[in-house]
């Protein structure tokens, strides 16, 4: 599989290069007849030391890194591209798995008013994505793009359907299953000229289709060669209003993702899976509001039923917690649990007028923040065939887990218990014409035992968190700025297994557009083994010019979860010299 890939690749990157050889002719003397070429690149490398105390491991290679670069091609109604990636070995806190070089993404495409086709790597959405969703994550090192076609047309004003078919990117090669889907939508005002002129409220209508096929191999089990999952989704926009809701279903699944022990065996669940997310907005000058609600059941829709993690994954759950850019607020980050979770999130902006008593000289803004994740209740179902469903939800309840048979008791995944919870309030104010700040308190709630390892069992405490943030920018000239920044992480110091409290304080200093400097140091005050109350401290320094950048940074880093619209990877600690080069042309 991996050289039939690696094959394909190669013949899309030769039709790729013919493009982008001089063309002949008359077309050679305009620029603009030949065509554009655009892409970026970016390389990560870091020296790893180990370090005992901060639990930074030994790398047999001393240096690791990750690299890539996109060069894309256009003319008129055509665009090819193509990307290289190479971990020389991949960098810590990736999924090793990625080790090695290639072409990972090449993709030729041709556009007009009726039809645009894709052949090769494709990224693609379906509504708010519960169906599907191919996208590229370069921070999480995440890609599962389609490797295969996609058509999408417009016969008609408003109507724009799309279809595709073929197998997702695992790594340095492709899954087992394969992958169709159908998208069709309706923009209501734009079907006749009067609509769109006189009605200011517009609406648009979805709805998709997807399946997988994979043969069924399992001698022990009857499973579903196809699983087809669909639904429908509506968006109403009028002014400053926003409201879109999206209901899918998805067949019955059984894969590695919803097996259940129970009594030492494994079990598949053959439960139907389904999702529902609402979103409603509403802003207007000096005011915003919005509310998210999700409820998630059985979701974990992938090309491969053994896959695991963040492999081959078909479908993206919409996070509905705020993804923190802050250190501390950001250190116990919420993933989506596809298994099941319910919950949601309200946001309310406010910036007091300039001239008022809380506006002051400059106006001042507030945000309000608070959102929630917890399991769904689940009634355990008298069902000891190998092929049982094990379980049934109640809609609307989120109590905890309950059963009617007792050999049921053991399930080692927790449901209905609260996951998560986070309610801050963030003040931006402007004190004059240099000076600027940042205020957030934070309170937050993490079941570490689900949200990281998905057991009721793993051992650790729930943690709850009081956190202070103070961000202090001074403007000393039109191109030179110093940031000040506090952080305080209050937590239970008695707590061995959850390191206790943290501090932490930044000073950065940019003299112009080109150079910044910065020293961060983490202190981790409140761990309850003495000897290990240590500073991480690192100092990184950068330069950009357009659309380069070069920075460096040196010193230790502590372990965590770094997160990405609710996609999370484990990040351990290490201690050494990174560097990182980005570049666009």
């Amino acid at each position: 599989m991996i050289k039939r890939f690696i094959k394909s690749s190669l013949v899309a990157t030769f039709l790729i290069l013919l493009c982008l050889n001089p063309f002949k002719g008359k077309a050679q003397n305009s620029s603009s007849d030949a065509g554009s070429i655009h892409g970026n690149f970016q390389i990560d490398a870091q020296y790893y030391t180990p370090d005992s105390l901060i639990g930074a491991p030994k790398v047999p290679e001393k240096m690791l890194s990750n690299a890539y670069g996109n060069i894309n091609y256009q003319k008129d109604k055509f665009s090819a591209g193509v990307r290289y990636e190479a971990y020389n070995n991949v960098m810590q806190g990736f999924d090793s798995r990625y080790k090695g070089q290639g072409i990972t993404n090449r993709f030729v495409r041709y556009q007009d008013k009726l039809l645009d086709i894709t052949i090769g790597n494709i990224y693609e959405q379906f509504g708010s994505g519960l169906l599907f969703r191919t996208y590229y994550e370069p921070g999480l090192l995440y890609d599962n793009s389609l490797d295969g076609i996609r058509v999408i047309s417009n016969p008609y004003k408003g109507f724009t359907f799309k279809a595709l078919a073929g197998k997702q990117r695992s790594f340095f090669t492709v899954g087992q299953g394969i992958v169709r889907g159908f998208d069709g939508e309706l923009n209501v005002n734009e079907l006749l000229d009067s609509l769109a002129k006189n009605i200011k409220t517009k609406v648009i209508l979805g709805g998709s289709f997807v399946s997988k096929y994979q043969a069924d191999q399992d001698p022990n089990f009857k499973l579903p060669e196809n699983v087809g999952s669909y639904g429908g989704r509506i968006n109403i926009i009028r002014e400053g209003f926003n409201f879109y809701g999206e209901y899918v279903i998805k067949e019955n699944d059984p894969s590695a993702a919803n097996a259940v022990t129970v009594g030492g065996k494994n079990y598949y669940s053959y439960k139907q899976g389904d999702a529902a997310f609402i979103s409603s907005s509403y802003a207007t000058n000096g005011f915003s509001f919005l509310v998210q609600l999700k409820r998630i059941d059985n979701m974990s829709y992938r090309s491969d039923r053994d896959a695991t993690l963040s492999n081959l994954l078909i479908n993206y759950l919409p996070a509905t917690t705020k993804q923190h850019t802050y250190l501390m607020p950001a250190y116990s980050p919420y993933a989506t649990q596809p298994v099941g979770e319910v919950g949601g999130l309200a946001e309310l902006q406010y910036k007091f007028k300039k001239g008022t008593l809380l506006g002051g000289k400059y106006g001042t803004e507030i945000t309000l923040n608070y959102s929630h994740a917890s399991g769904l209740k689940q009634i355990g179902v008298n069902d000891s065939t190998t092929n049982s469903t094990l379980y049934k939800t109640d809609y609307f309840s989120k109590n905890t887990f309950t059963t009617k048979s007792s050999s049921y008791n053991t399930f080692g995944i927790a449901r209905g218990s609260d996951y998560y919870h986070d309610f801050f309030v963030e003040i931006n104010k402007k004190f004059s014409k240099k000076v600027k700040a940042t205020f957030m308190y934070a309170n937050q709630f993490y079941n570490k035992n689900i949200v990281q390892f998905g057991s009721k069992n793993a051992g650790y405490n729930n943690i709850i968190s009081n956190i202070g943030v103070i961000d202090i920018t001074y403007k000393y000239k039109s191109n030179g700025t110093i940031r000040l920044e506090t952080q305080g992480l209050f937590r239970d110091n008695k707590d061995t297994l959850n390191l206790g409290s943290w501090a932490t304080a930044l000073a950065e200093w940019t003299p112009n557009s080109h150079f910044f400097v910065a020293v961060l140091d983490q202190y981790n005050y409140g761990n309850p083994v003495k000897n290990l109350q240590l500073h991480y401290l690192l100092i990184t320094a950068g330069y950009s010019n357009g659309p380069h950048r070069i920075s460096f940074s040196y010193g230790k880093q502590r372990a965590g979860i770094f997160c990405v619209g609710g996609v999370c990877r484990t990040v351990p600690a290490s201690n050494g010299f990174a560097i990182s080069i980005t570049s666009s042309f």
